[in-house]
């Protein structure tokens, strides 16, 4: 992108969840109308947004609509189909780029990338039938964990395995489809790095949060992360700029690591923002959603400094959002509610963040 793009210019956001909806809000504040394509009848992202155009992820024609309307295009998840955004790429920009969207989608080929550029993953092995599987553990030994090569998230598509008698229930439990086996990590803390990069290499990385996770799913992200972390961040973030440089990536990158005694074990990585920079909205000087919208649009990147000593995220899942006025008494928290309507279990409702 050689010239910025001038307030009035329409961005185009694949995916119509709460991540599609904060980012419409970051780019309603710069002035940025957002249409968002999703298939749902009504996403939460379509409440903030000017337009909603419904479609299938694979349905080529309605998308070449959508990107024909549009003037830069982003995504707010990563298990959107790339194939079909191939041609978009070559009609409008689409950040972050493919390259970035399709290694994130394979755990064997994100974990290769990673060790080729220095980083140390958990031990792992491909696995690709029940056989593979056996012989894997053989090498690896128990606990190990076992996870789907595409389209895993919030804990999904991964099974632990404490015995290798019980390598074939595991097999079947991810569908007996292409995965990964990983050696356990005995770590103390799990954190993650943030890092925004705009087209010309500017980058600017948030204070790492720490991330509590309860039953696969995020719960709370502490920043600045303490301890182990901070003697941590500095070689964590060099390897996200190592990622993002390769990748020449531009927008949020979210890298995700456990703070171990060997340092930090890469885990995996997110091309786009994430659940565990939503305290940057009060707690930063620039939210990660903001940085997004700048990055992608050629605009200057905005400070990442704290805005307070101390800044506590909580997710707000299933039932947990009915406790919101309870939320809205407390000081210094600020209420994030998503309007996803009903509140099953295990699905992300809001977050409240708190600044101490």
């Amino acid at each position: 992108m050689s010239e910025p793009l001038a307030p009035g210019a329409t961005i185009g956001i694949i995916g119509g969840g709460q991540l599609g909806r904060m980012l419409s809000v970051a780019a309603a504040q710069l002035g940025y109308p957002c249409h968002i394509y999703a298939p749902e009848e009504s996403p939460c992202a379509t409440d903030v947004a000017q337009k909603h155009i419904r479609g299938d992820y694979e349905d080529k024609a309605t998308l070449a609509a959508f990107a024909a309307a549009v003037d830069v295009l982003t995504y707010e998840f990563e298990n959107v189909p790339a194939g079909p955004l191939r041609a978009l790429a070559n009609e409008k920009p689409l950040h972050p780029n493919l390259d970035a969207l399709e290694l994130a989608q394979d755990r064997l080929s994100e974990k290769d990338f990673v060790a080729g550029l220095g980083g140390k993953p958990a031990g792992y092995r491909a696995v690709s039938s029940l056989a593979d599987l056996e012989t894997a553990l053989a090498d690896m030994g128990t606990p190990a964990i076992l996870k789907t090569r595409r389209f895993g998230y919030d804990g999904k598509g991964q099974v632990r395995i404490t015995d290798v008698a019980n390598a074939g229930t595991a097999w079947q439990e991810v569908g007996e489809q292409p995965a990964v086996l990983e050696s356990f990590v005995d770590f103390e803390k799990e954190f993650s790095i943030l890092l925004v990069r705009s087209a010309n290499g500017e980058t600017r990385i948030w204070d790492p949060p720490e991330n509590r996770h309860q039953d696969g799913i995020l719960a709370h992200s502490l920043a600045p992360g303490s301890g182990i972390i901070a003697d941590q961040t500095a070689s964590a973030s060099d390897l996200a700029r190592r990622i993002a440089e390769k990748l020449d990536y531009v927008g949020v990158l979210t890298c995700e690591f456990f703070a171990s005694r060997e340092g930090p074990i890469f885990n995996e990585m997110a091309p786009r923002v994430h659940n565990s920079g939503h305290w940057t909205i009060e707690g930063a000087i620039t939210s990660q959603f903001e940085n997004h919208i700048r990055a992608i649009c050629g605009l200057p990147l905005g400070e990442t400094a704290l805005t307070a000593d101390r800044i506590e995220m909580h997710n707000l899942v299933g039932a947990e959002a009915d406790d919101w006025l309870s939320w809205l008494k407390k000081d210094r928290a600020h209420l994030h509610l998503y309007a996803k309507g009903e509140a099953r279990p295990g699905r992300k409702m809001g977050h409240v963040t708190q600044l101490f």
